[in-house]
């Protein structure tokens, strides 16, 4: 295989294995698998409590009204939770609810469910040799974050605690 195969390759494998993982999880978990952008804003609240909506909009790289609509999504679905800024009642500050935290918690454990039932299905040479490219993986995935014009969340550690 060539280098730019390899490339190629290694997109579709990670984007398929996201994909999947995010399918079989929700499947596991009985629940139904989120839009990626809800997602995304989650993953943005977590990290980022009490932030506004024009300032996820920002983040996020879409429109106000975009991220005005996933909020109201999530604040119907009781995810996301709503406040107005003390010092400026026209900013919304938004916060993860107790129900976002715990289907984020599960999520996670059905995902390292899944993850650990495939590693045990390869031999251990092949075990060993994805557990020994994690490092590497980590370092591509801060690479192509300095790369990024945004900061949307993301990467290793927020992909290892999705809701879906």
């Amino acid at each position: 295989m060539s280098s730019e195969e390899g490339v190629a390759r290694l997109g579709a494998v990670v984007g398929e294995l996201h994909r999947l993982l995010r399918r079989s999880a929700a499947g596991r978990a009985n629940r139904e698998v989120l839009p990626e952008a809800q997602v995304e804003l989650l993953l943005l609240v977590r990290a980022e409590p009490g932030i506004s909506g024009k300032e996820a909009a920002r983040r996020l790289g879409t429109a106000p009204n975009t991220v005005s609509t996933l909020v109201g999504d999530l604040a119907d679905a009781g995810l996301l939770a709503r406040e107005r800024d003390p010092a400026d009642r026209r900013v919304v500050r938004l916060r993860l609810t107790d129900a976002a935290q715990a289907r984020m918690t599960d999520h996670a454990a059905h995902r390292s469910a899944l993850l650990t039932e495939a590693l045990a299905a390869l031999d251990p040479a092949a075990r060993n040799a994805v557990l020994g490219a994690v490092p590497q993986l980590d370092a591509l995935l801060t690479h192509l974050r300095g790369t990024r014009d945004d900061d949307r969340p993301g990467g290793a550690q927020d992909h290892a605690r999705t809701v879906k």
